[in-house]
């Protein structure tokens, strides 16, 4: 068992070692091609991938799932098309039975050792990559993403977040030694001691996924636990199975080609409402557990789940600090694409645009407050003029709760840039619509002061660009964010920025006006979320998601 786990390991041990170099040194990298091209990919990989997809519609999902109850369809595409997998569904009165059989191989899956279990979780990721245009399309049609986000977000950069996570793991438990021999000096012969120190998962892991980014937020903490030694029960957003139910399958099949029980990661799947979550979470079972969503949900697992280690990222308000610029077109030409990338239905997103009242500073000379916003809208609308290009940098609207958001926002202001429904070229029943930008006041902090997920912004009138950075400090310590932006030509201005970022715990973006934006974050290098204000209790990735996941039992004798 270990021998075959140890010979992964080296028919993949020069990906680790780049990834492991790369965490070190956090310069570029990626291990898996980003470009779904034919050039890189082949001719038919494409094709292969959507026929595998569309295979698997309007069919029972082959996937055994201790304890399961039947089977359960959930999913319907925010693209329109008729999906209707079936999934074996797990419900409460089987979850005796479904963490029983995730505890039993264990055992055998400590034994193997840390470069057994490396060996396995990298070649899972392989197996994977082998799948990602079938993956793509699965995310594609149940985020909502359009094909190409869906294929790097949810393909190629989310399976480099999760080698980065195997990399940091792998690092984290060969910080000890396996043996050690113990000599104290006394009179006559000195005492000696050989000790035994033996990584050890905790227990049972529970995932449970997002609706937005099922793989990208769900592969880090799932492979993790899983190479730290630990049993994974992955419980998918009933509205993004099928990603998963792909996940589990190949981790299954690489655990028992490799000789261990399959049962060590298992699919969860649960009717919407069935509220699934909440016992598994409370199982004393359950020692670790990994959650994307909303913050009433995170902060009810923190407070309950007692028995685990939690980390969740939840809602935050991310802002963006606008006091001058020496590049205004590209200023608003970053803003643009920004706030559009898949509808804004992103973690990352810009929400606060805050710009001060008298205008601001450009190469193009002062600009209004009105014009500042007339700028971006005009950007956007630039971006988004040409209706089959909107398409592929909006995708679609991910689920009735962000349409409702985005019909209710024009009431909180002033709409500097409408929102508009587009028709899908390819997918006629796909729900689409632009960006809406509506600019309010520094007082209505009620307002911008909270989440609106999906595609809403607002420009915020402060008094001056150093009320414009009390407000960021304060609706991020108090509300949390993901990420934080600011665009000044004034170097204590991007002092005090990084001094408030610093004192709210964000990362912050500053003048970009080139191909990378504030929403979009490189593994390897940047952090996703710093565990350092209430959007995320923890960050993709450094050793502290990695270590708590496993414990070193010792063990000693007398030489």
């Amino acid at each position: 068992m270990t021998t075959t786990g140890t010979d992964r390991l080296a028919t993949h041990r020069e990906r680790l070692d780049a990834a492991i170099a790369a965490i070190r040194g956090r310069g570029y990298h990626s291990a898996f091609p980003e470009s779904p091209s034919p050039r890189v990919y082949g001719e038919t990989a494409a094709a292969d991938g959507k026929a595998a997809f569309e295979a698997h519609l309007s069919t029972t999902y082959a996937l055994e799932t201790p304890g399961s109850r039947g089977t359960v369809i959930t999913e319907q595409s925010p693209f329109g098309i008729t999906m209707d997998v079936a999934y074996p569904r797990t419900v409460e009165d089987g979850l005796d039975e479904l963490v029983a059989a995730a505890q039993q191989g264990i055992s055998d899956w400590r034994k193997a050792g840390i470069d057994a279990r490396t060996g396995v979780t990298l070649e899972i990721l392989a197996r994977l990559h082998q799948r990602v245009f079938e993956l793509a399309n699965a995310v594609q049609h149940t985020s909502g993403q359009a094909f190409v986000m869906a294929f790097q977000a949810g393909g190629a950069h989310a399976l480099d977040r999760a080698l980065e996570a195997v990399a940091y793991a792998y690092e984290e438990m060969h910080r000890y030694p396996a043996e050690a021999t113990w000599e104290k000096p006394a009179k006559g012969d000195p005492i000696r001691m050989e000790k035994t120190f033996t990584v050890t998962g905790r227990g049972v892991a529970l995932v449970i996924g997002c609706n937005t980014f099922p793989t990208w937020n769900s592969w880090p903490g799932l492979f993790a636990s899983l190479v730290t030694g630990n049993a994974v029960v992955v419980k998918p957003h009933p509205l993004a199975v099928l990603p998963l139910a792909i996940t589990v399958e190949v981790c299954r099949e690489v655990l028992a080609e490799a000789g261990f029980d399959p049962n060590l990661v298992t699919l969860a799947v649960e009717h919407a409402g069935d509220g699934l979550a909440k016992p598994l979470a409370q199982r004393p079972e359950v020692k670790l557990i990994d959650f994307t969503g909303s913050t009433e949900f995170g902060e009810w697992l923190e407070q309950n789940a007692t028995q685990a280690t939690v980390f969740t990222e939840k809602a935050g308000v991310n802002a963006v600090i606008i006091d001058s610029t020496d590049a205004f077109k590209a200023l608003c030409g970053n803003l643009a694409f920004t706030l559009s990338l898949y509808s804004g239905q992103m973690c990352t997103t810009t929400q606060n645009i805050f710009v001060p009242a008298g205008g601001i500073e450009t190469d193009e000379g002062h600009k209004s407050f009105d014009e500042v916003g007339a700028g971006i809208a005009g950007a956007m609308g630039k971006l988004l003029g040409d209706d089959a290009r909107a398409v592929e940098i909006l995708g679609g609207i991910v689920n009735q709760a962000v349409l409702s958001r985005l019909e209710l926002a024009p009431e909180y202001g002033e709409v500097v840039l409408e929102s508009r429904a587009i028709q899908h070229p390819s997918f006629p029943d796909a729900v689409v619509r632009t960006p809406l930008l509506v600019a309010i006041d520094a007082k209505d902090d009620e307002v911008y002061g909270r989440e609106c997920f999906g595609p809403v912004s607002f420009l915020v009138r402060t008094a001056d660009t150093a009320e414009s950075i009390d407000l960021f400090r304060s609706t991020v310590t108090e509300g949390g964010a993901m990420t934080a932006g600011i665009y000044s030509t004034d170097p204590k201005v991007l002092d005090q920025a990084r001094d408030a970022a610093l004192d709210a715990g964000v990362a912050l973006s500053e003048n970009l006006t080139g191909p990378v934006f504030v929403n979009q974050s490189a593994a390897f290098s940047d952090f996703h979320g710093t565990g350092a204000n209430p959007a995320a209790n923890a960050t993709y990735t450094d050793g502290a998601y990695v270590a708590s996941r496993f414990r070193v039992i010792q063990s000693r004798r007398h030489v």
